[in-house]
């Protein structure tokens, strides 16, 4: 018999989806409100006032005023926001710092305001609570419920709090959630990824898990080690785990090895969220991507990936977004950042309502040669090339060898097979053959003979982890990057012997 929790989750689920469809099916207009408001309630900041918000009356106005930046570029105002300034990017100072690891500029200090917090915490609540409307299954949320995140060990900066997102959110789980939640604060505390694993392990295994929660690498640490201890799959082990919430990385190169681990099928919500904002959740069941979050106080452009790097490249809003075509998104938000470059790449799946699914990193590519190859592609070449094969992967990552000792360059693929291939020749013909159906400037370029063929590299078993430990990036919200534009990470893994 259901709970009170469970019976009353449902008609709060009905309403949340009222709500939600009365945004999305008006996304034109939403979007103007929120536009509107963002430029009249930082009209008085500095930061409003050196980009004259206080004559933008249009999209337009917004564009020719305020140009495109990434983390670097915003510093300079971030930095005095930092350093204890009021009304710098938006009114008043942040209330926490959400503190990532940058690729140029060391630690990256991201602003949550008072007004974007609560954006985080609702889109998570709401794509369960989507979940419930659509399946009308609420069983679970009696169960006990596990989020692999960061430590919510927060530290202080000028009066301002800062931590990972994910410690911060911890924060914030609702009373009602907080008797069923796991691992215990004592725990999550842990900063050592492994340690906290074993810990979690230890204090999981005896329990009625019904969701788990985490980015898939990281949560694919977890079941191994479960399935070690007890010598039973996840599903065996936790009977009423049905429901797995993951974020950060595509999962579909992970499916079929969670799918073993756990030793059945469980349905999945995709979540977008970043230190930035949240973005999009898995709204449907049975459709691929995720509703962009329209009403969540961010205001959303796109710029074709394409041309990202052009001089000045074209701007322009949900309004013009075609279907399959890759976009660098570029949001502006009550958490004060402007006309600000996420990094991600995303192709919508469907308009009607806008949804979309990340593509990659505009900085995550290989174009060594001009092939301007994106991460959707690997993924997609992977899990084409091993349908209906035994071969299962853990772990890739794909870099371009410039000047090799012998023959024509190529593209490198250091993998981690779970069931290596009987034939690699095989694999990488289906591999290529992907590859040169999605993008044609690699087709040219194997069929100029400017490029041979990939070469498959194979990484001893839990390599990536190995590598993962060596530069401090073990756990939390770390991912190895499905591509490069380099060798750093290549040349790595074969100066630390994980090669076979």
């Amino acid at each position: 018999m259901a709970s009170l929790k469970a019976a009353l989750s449902k008609p709060f689920a009905k309403y949340v989806a009222r709500k939600i469809n009365k945004w999305s099916s008006k996304p034109l207009e939403t979007q103007q409100k929120v536009f509107r408001n963002l430029i009249s309630t930082a009209e008085h900041t500095v930061f409003g006032k050196d980009h004259n918000f206080k004559n933008i009356t249009s999209f337009e106005e917004f564009q020719a005023n305020v140009p495109i930046r990434d983390y670097e570029e915003l510093k300079p105002y971030v930095e005095r926001v930092v350093a204890g300034e009021e009304d710098i990017l938006w009114k008043g100072k942040p209330i926490y710092f959400a503190k990532t690891s940058g690729t140029t500029s060391g630690a990256k200090y991201i602003p949550i305001t008072k007004e974007s917090m609560p954006t985080h915490i609702e889109a998570a609540r709401n794509a369960i609570l989507l979940y419930i409307h659509e399946t009308g299954n609420a069983k679970f949320v009696d169960g006990k419920m596990i989020f692999l995140q960061g430590s919510p060990i927060l530290k202080e900066k000028h009066g301002i709090k800062l931590g990972r997102l994910s410690g911060i959110v911890a924060h914030f789980v609702p009373k009602y959630l907080q008797k069923n939640r796991l691992p215990s604060l004592e725990t999550n505390c842990i900063e050592d990824w492994e340690t906290k694993v074993d810990a979690i392990v230890e204090e999981t295994i005896h329990e009625d898990m019904s969701i788990i929660s985490g980015i898939p690498p990281w949560v694919q640490m977890y079941f191994e080690k479960l399935i070690e201890k007890s010598s039973k799959s996840v599903g065996d082990l936790f009977q009423n785990f049905n429901l797995f919430i993951f974020g950060g990385v595509n999962y579909e190169p992970y499916r079929a090895k969670f799918e073993n681990l756990i030793g059945r099928k469980v349905d999945s919500i995709e979540l977008y969220p970043a230190s930035e904002g949240f973005f999009a959740f898995q709204d449907k069941q049975d459709e691929k991507g995720m509703l962009l979050q329209l009403d969540s106080g961010i205001f959303y452009e796109f710029v074709e990936a394409e041309h990202f790097f052009d001089k000045n490249p074209k701007r322009i809003t949900i309004a013009d977004v075609k279907l399959s075509v890759n976009y660098v998104m570029i949001i502006s938000s009550t958490a004060g950042l402007w006309a600000y470059n996420v990094g991600d790449t995303v192709a919508f799946t469907s308009l009607k309502p806008y949804r979309l699914i990340v593509s990659g990193r505009i900085k995550h590519f290989i174009s060594a040669f001009g092939e301007h190859v994106i991460g959707k592609e690997v993924e997609q070449a992977l899990k084409e090339a091993t349908k209906n094969t035994l071969i299962s992967v853990n772990e890739f990552t794909v870099a371009p060898q410039i000047s090799p000792e012998e023959g024509l360059p190529y593209h490198e693929w250091l993998i981690e097979f779970e069931n290596e291939p009987e034939n690699e020749a095989e694999l990488i013909e289906a591999l290529e053959q992907s590859l040169q159906q999605q993008n044609s400037y690699y087709l040219d370029l194997i069929t100029g003979k400017v490029l041979r063929p990939l070469k498959i590299t194979r990484i001893k078993k839990d390599g990536f982890q190995s590598y993962m430990k060596s530069i401090g990036k073990l756990g939390g919200q770390n991912k190895i990057p499905r591509l490069s534009n380099d060798r750093k990470i290549a040349d790595s893994l074969h100066e630390l012997h994980l090669t076979k």
